[in-house]
């Protein structure tokens, strides 16, 4: 329902009636478990969506928890208390087994929540696989550390030396990996394939859950089952919600906070990169140099405000002319430079071009022009500094003939 929403609701009536009726072979207690399955949904569904992020519900820690409690255990109740109550009421069941069939109801429902519904629903959201060689081959490593702890754990793999230790325990660094080096839905897919195995075996007696009874083994994996899949898909979107973190600080530590181009940090990071790139490619790079003219004059007449506003507009007009790969930075106070890459001087010079035109042409008030200069690698020179020092050489160089000339662009 997480899917589809709330109105395939009769598909999960219809769905639920079927099997039920099937098994209990009456039309009016099917009809009963039906309702209660239908109600657990919709009312599952609805607390999610509305307190735990709904279809989002794995990207953050305090989600996963929350979809723990609100549909694994709070909404499969419903369902478990319906369905016990109908099964007794029907004869299929005593009074006297009623915690036990509402216990091992409401423990399938919740295992389902826990165990496949992430799954579904994080592939459904994107089933591509955007690994590399690398990532490939580290899931194909963990795939076979799976196999190989379920041969260790269930198939009796060296159990005549270590029969006595709680080899149940072994998964858990498989899951500490699948946590810390993959994303929410390889977690969830592991989980179920644990589970999945762990089900298996339990039912042909093998492995640490077997008990005395099919019902007791089965009550005991999915109690292990359902706390670690918990545990694992918490502890997988704390890893993701820290990237993230860092992603926003890295952005942050690189970005000027007045006009969103990058900052001098960055600036210098990238054309050091930029350089090196050349050296190896052999690709001309240019820098472009710019100051807004009369910056203080603005300021004085207009107030800071607008001077602040003006810088804006110089930075939108040099993102609205270079492309996607080059970089604009403030160099810092009234000035901003342009690494364009892989760009010679007359392409360059061409930028600079429409940079000007529509610095000039904004409509913005008061009207603003800026002077540049253009520096190329290798002819200017062959480090940052070189470059640099060369843009800035023509930029004071056009300023000292008036600045913001299209024309008197060198």
């Amino acid at each position: 329902m997480l899917l589809f929403g709330v109105r395939a609701w009769p598909g999960i009536f219809i769905g639920a009636f079927l099997a039920n009726h099937s098994t209990t072979g009456t039309v009016a207690t099917s009809v009963v478990i039906a309702a209660g399955n239908t109600l657990e949904a919709v009312v599952g569904c609805y607390l999610v969506e509305r307190y735990a992020g709904g279809r989002r519900a794995f990207e953050t820690a305090q989600n996963v928890l929350k979809f723990a409690i609100l549909a694994a255990m709070a909404s499969t109740m419903l369902s478990a208390t319906i369905g016990a109550t109908s099964l007794t009421l029907g004869g299929f069941a005593s009074w006297k087994q009623f915690d036990t069939t509402w216990v091992n109801w409401w423990m399938g429902d919740a295992s389902g929540d826990l165990i496949v519904a992430p799954m579904l629903v994080l592939w459904s959201s994107d089933f591509r696989i955007h690994w590399g060689m690398g990532k490939g081959l580290e899931a194909a490593a963990l795939l076979t550390s799976l196999y190989l702890a379920q041969q260790v754990v269930f198939e009796g793999l060296f159990r005549q030396n270590i029969n006595h230790y709680p080899l149940e325990f072994l998964i858990f660094p498989l899951l500490i990996w699948v946590a810390f080096r993959f994303s929410p839905r390889e977690a969830a897919t592991v989980i179920f394939l644990m589970a999945g195995i762990a089900v298996w075996d339990t039912l042909r007696g093998l492995g640490p859950f077997v008990r005395e009874s099919q019902n007791a083994s089965l009550i005991l994996l999915q109690s292990y089952a359902d706390v670690t899949g918990v545990m694992t898909l918490a502890v997988t979107a704390l890893v993701l919600e820290r990237q993230r973190a860092e992603q926003r600080l890295s952005q942050m530590a690189g970005t000027d906070p007045v006009t969103g181009l990058g900052n001098y940090r960055r600036l210098m990071e990238t054309l050091n990169t930029e350089l090196l790139r050349s050296e190896r490619t052999g690709q001309p790079k240019s820098l472009l140099m710019l100051d807004l003219d009369g910056l203080k004059a603005i300021n004085d007449r207009h107030g800071h405000l607008t001077g602040t506003r003006a810088l804006c507009r110089v930075a939108e007009a040099m993102r609205e002319t270079c492309r996607a790969i080059d970089i604009a930075a403030r160099y810092g106070g009234d000035e901003f430079a342009l690494i364009l890459v892989d760009t010679g001087k007359a392409q360059a010079q061409l930028v600079a071009r429409r940079i000007l035109e529509r610095v000039a042409g904004d409509g913005g008030q008061p009207p603003i022009t800026v002077s540049l200069g253009v520096a190329v690698y290798p002819q200017d020179g062959s480090s940052a500094e070189a470059l640099l020092a060369a843009a800035d050489r023509r930029l004071y160089a056009m300023k000292a003939q008036g600045g913001g000339k299209v024309g008197s662009v060198v």
